[in-house]
């Protein structure tokens, strides 16, 4: 694919114009959005997605076309997955709703910079050295094994990477949010606020979910035109899907499962290229390998799409479940739980009641001579920054 300098060009800066229109139209100005503006705007992102790959068919053809949707796809799917320690990162930090915006678009750009670094060494990498093939299928492989071992079981705190501890080690940092602003000066001193700490967890982590989705994409597509647009476009829209589904992430209970499948199947699919490209003199005699024909384009996004529908309709299906148990379990405990609450099958709603029935009226008469006995000292109000540090 002979992709010009001037469709480059053109290319980088609409990226770049939607950045800057994105900070300027709605982050410039602190606020929490919408629903309804967070599904429009992730609307508008994956339509231009989708228009950008319509384009490539057009112009590149069909192949070029499917590889860049499998691409997408992997690349969005894999973000989706990358939410989770996003929420983890905002509740963390004690990111306020209305500055999240901003953590999440600078942390984003800063991101993709980086992946560009990335995306040209891996080009370079592939160009001069096929082994290199091999590298990436048995990393991916060794993933999604960790991946599915991992399942739906979150992490319920962010653990701060090496990065970050020593950018607190470095720079001086404030315990309090000073509003939207990423530095402070305090007694002559310039600080840095809990909000650039965030920012900089937010892109230091986006950078080592690079580590699988770099590897992922040139598995599917050795074009780095494709490689760079495909990526650009899943990272230009997670601000929104951030606001879209942070409270819908905690449903999709089988992702995990399905990203697995995914990276394990584009990591089966690289080490098949690599014995078909293969020079090492260990390996029949450096000779190709070719009695296993590659995975077309049209099957790697195949299985992509059906694996995606098929685990999220999974995940909806296992909450819907998980709710009507838990709505079940609420209603037998609810009216029994006075009289037979520690006969029904020990709901926590009828023990509390049969507690309150037997412990209250003897309780109430012998607290009320002396209520300064052993009370505890009152809670200190809580940190602007919510205790981060």
């Amino acid at each position: 694919m002979d992709v010009p300098i001037w469709v480059w060009a053109i290319t980088v800066a609409a990226i770049v114009a939607m950045i800057v229109f994105d900070f300027v139209g709605h982050v410039r100005t602190p606020h929490a959005p919408t629903l309804r503006e967070a599904g429009t705007w992730s609307a508008v992102y994956v339509a231009l997605a989708v228009l950008f790959g319509i384009g490539v068919w057009i112009f590149a053809g069909g192949q070029y076309g499917g590889e860049y949707f499998a691409g997408y796809i992997t690349e969005k799917s894999l973000s989706v997955d990358n939410l989770f320690v996003f929420v983890l990162i905002m509740a963390s930090f004690a990111v306020p709703r209305e500055l999240q915006q901003k953590v999440l678009l600078f942390g984003i750009a800063f991101a993709l910079a980086l992946r560009t670094v990335f995306i040209f060494l891996g080009a370079a990498a592939i160009e001069n050295f096929s082994w290199v093939f091999y590298l990436f299928g048995a990393f991916l492989i060794y993933t999604a094994i960790a991946q599915a071992r991992a399942g739906g079981g979150e992490e319920e705190e962010f653990t701060e990477n090496a990065f970050l501890r020593l950018t607190r080690r470095i720079i001086p940092t404030t315990d309090e949010y000073h509003g939207d602003r990423m530095t402070t000066k305090l007694a002559g001193k310039r600080y840095i606020t809990p909000l650039a700490i965030a920012l900089v967890a937010i892109g230091s982590a986006d950078l080592l979910f690079a580590v699988d989705s770099i590897p992922a994409i040139f598995g599917l597509t050795e074009e780095t035109f494709l490689v760079f647009t495909a990526n650009a476009f899943s990272l230009l829209g997670l601000r929104q899907l951030f606001f879209l589904i942070d409270g819908l992430l905690d449903r999709l209970v089988y992702l995990h499962y399905g990203l697995a499948v995914i990276l394990g199947f584009i990591g089966i699919k690289l080490l098949i290229h690599a014995l078909h490209e293969n020079e090492l003199p260990f390996i029949n005699g450096g000779e190709h390998v070719t009695f296993v024909p590659e995975i077309p384009t049209w099957l790697s996004l195949s299985v992509i799409v059906v694996t995606l529908f098929v685990t999220t309709v999974a995940s909806l299906a296992r909450s819907r479940r998980d709710a009507r148990e838990a709505a079940a379990a609420g209603a037998v405990g609810g009216p029994t739980g006075g009289t037979t609450g520690g006969t029904t099958g020990g709901t926590t709603g009828g023990t509390a009641e049969v507690a309150a029935d037997t412990a209250g009226p003897a309780a109430g008469p012998a607290a009320g001579p002396e209520p300064d006995r052993g009370a505890p000292a009152a809670a200190p109000a809580e940190r602007p920054d919510g205790g981060s540090r």
